[in-house]
């Protein structure tokens, strides 16, 4: 892509980590809304409608480039973070919460990458984000935990976040491998994915494994984390104290059953 930004970075720290961005005069960065960690003077802020990449084709273009947006449950709008003083100057861009920043690069990945809704961190303005539209989307949207991919296409550097620890792993052709909705961070559009229901009723409800898991069939990469944010989310509710009556069992297995069975299980 001709608009396409070329940036240096520097991805830092452990277990809550940041990227850290160096850009050229008039080179700038898309990132999520809430992502900054700091700003180097010299470098501005514009928020957009949608993505960035539909700005030169009118307002039509950004209404659609905000659209696929809301179809993944983001925000509509993006920030841009472009440099418009003299010389170099730095972004940093913080994960949301502890886990491992990936740098992608989209030229040496074939120009595409589906992730999850909610890895996105950053990328090199020109990243164009969409919804992956395929003949099993309805299983995607329906498919536990939020399971919506994003499509990333362009030829730069996109960062996202996987929560907890990452693993990386490059499926030959025809191997299969069954992964939790959840921990599925990004793969290449050559992984052949379904969604499948985990098995009875009883494995469902009470496995302990959610209701949903996917099928990836190679060739081709997958990043996989092992702490989701949804899991991460569930434990902090289920581990927070109760209001408004909820007795001495709330929290307990007693108070788990009694909540599937009032219909508020989560």
């Amino acid at each position: 892509m001709a608009n396409m930004h070329e940036i240096e970075y520097q991805i830092l720290g452990d277990d809550m980590q940041f990227v850290k961005i160096e850009m050229d005069p008039g080179e700038a960065v898309v990132g999520e809304a809430g992502a900054m960690m700091y700003i180097e003077d010299g470098i501005q802020m514009q928020t957009i409608f949608g993505d960035g990449s539909q700005q030169q084709k009118g307002f039509m273009g950004s209404l659609l480039g905000a659209g696929k947006r809301l179809l993944t449950g983001e925000s509509l709008f993006m920030t841009v973070f472009q440099n418009q003083g003299q010389g170099k100057k730095k972004a940093a861009f913080a994960a949301p919460y502890p886990g491992k920043i990936i740098a992608l690069d989209l030229s040496d990945l074939g120009g595409e990458i589906l992730a999850q809704k909610d890895s996105f961190l950053c990328a090199a303005k020109g990243v164009e984000l969409g919804i992956a539209f395929t003949k099993r989307f309805g299983a995607g949207l329906f498919g536990g935990e939020g399971f919506i991919l994003q499509r990333l296409n362009g030829d730069g550097w996109c960062f996202v976040h996987a929560g907890g620890t990452l693993e990386e792993k490059t499926l030959a052709p025809g191997e299969v491998l069954r992964v939790d909705t959840g921990c599925i961070v990004a793969m290449q559009p050559t992984v052949d994915y379904d969604i499948q229901l985990a098995g009875g009723i009883k494995t469902m409800f009470f496995g302990g494994e959610g209701m949903f898991f996917a099928t990836l069939r190679g060739p081709g990469r997958v990043w996989l984390q092992s702490l989701p944010l949804s899991r991460l989310a569930s434990r902090i509710y289920a581990a927070a104290p109760q209001t408004g009556g909820g007795g001495r069992e709330q929290g307990s297995i007693l108070g788990g059953l009694g909540n599937l069975l009032d219909g508020d299980g989560r």
